[in-house]
């Protein structure tokens, strides 16, 4: 089982704070990184939660959000209040107004009234920040969870395509496998056709002939290759199917780079239309297995 490194996954939990909400994110990268977006005030469960998160992803980018909804009374429970304090301070000034102009009569309640601000709506108290830190991980971990779930839905996906991929490379192997023999018999008869051509002989020089093709079969062998390059993909698919849940993209990278370089090799020593061709097809097929592994964690 391999998992690919992007998911999805949320909870959430009524708390007597009011509704927490946790949503994780996961998009491919080489290392583990998470980065965590916290109300103000829950900085200091950062680095739990990084800690909480790393239990279950080994590579990615990981956003993490947490949001609180707080609970509110409704407005139609919530009774104005008088601000005494400002209606004694306008009081005051309507006071010193009269004295100062030599005005008749007494300061109205009507006309504090019209100074506003008199009458307040109480300011709800906050909710007491401090979390239960076993149902915030639980939250956490829930939402890791379904979004290692995603990553796991994703990764059976991937695992098919590697799968054809890696067949595809064994089939042209084989046919490179079968036809290299063939380009050696073939460039002896070539030689043997140029050298009766030159020399005007009716007979060749077995021997030379012999060393010749012994040089061109040590050039052109490509059976190291061929058996490394079957080896790495045994090791592949292995490596697919014996794996736990742990990370495997960077050992399925390392493979990924070997088979190329081999098939370099094959490609420099084909001398062979043929062989030419298939070495370009696996060379297509291993891009295809690069770009894929980029999202394997």
């Amino acid at each position: 089982m391999i998992r690919s490194m992007t998911g999805f996954g949320e909870a959430s939990r009524e708390t007597p704070q009011g509704e927490l909400r946790v949503t994780v994110k996961t998009v491919n990268h080489r290392f583990f990184n998470a980065h965590l977006r916290t109300p103000s005030g829950f900085d200091r469960y950062e680095s739990d939660i990084q800690t909480w998160l790393k239990g279950f992803f080994f590579r990615g980018h990981v956003n993490l959000t947490l949001v609180l909804e707080r609970q509110r009374a409704p407005s139609s429970e919530v009774l104005p209040e008088l601000d005494l304090e400002r209606a004694r301070h306008f009081g005051g000034l309507l006071a010193g107004l009269k004295e100062e102009l030599g005005l008749s009569g007494e300061p109205k309640v009507e006309a504090l009234l019209r100074f506003g601000d008199l009458l307040k709506v109480p300011e709800q108290p906050e909710a007491d920040e401090e979390l239960d830190k076993a149902m915030l991980r639980e939250l956490v971990e829930e939402a890791a969870r379904a979004a290692q779930a995603t990553r796991e839905d994703e990764g059976q996906r991937l695992l098919e395509d590697l799968s054809g991929r890696l067949e595809a490379m064994g089939e042209e192997l084989d046919l490179i496998e079968g036809l290299a023999p063939g380009r050696l018999l073939a460039e002896r008869d070539r030689l043997r056709g140029a050298i009766e051509e030159l020399s005007r002989l009716d007979e060749v020089d077995e021997d030379r002939l012999a060393k010749e093709i012994a040089y061109l079969a040590e050039r052109w062998d490509i059976n190291e290759e061929l058996v490394r390059f079957r080896a790495h993909l045994v090791a592949f698919r292995e490596t697919l199917d014996n794996n736990d849940g742990g990370s495997v993209g960077k050992r399925l990278g390392f493979l990924v780079q070997e088979m190329h370089r081999e098939a370099n090799t094959i490609a420099s020593k084909a001398n062979n239309l043929e062989i030419g061709h298939a070495s370009v097809a696996i060379r297509e097929e291993i891009e295809r297995l690069r770009e894929q592994l980029e999202n394997v964690e």
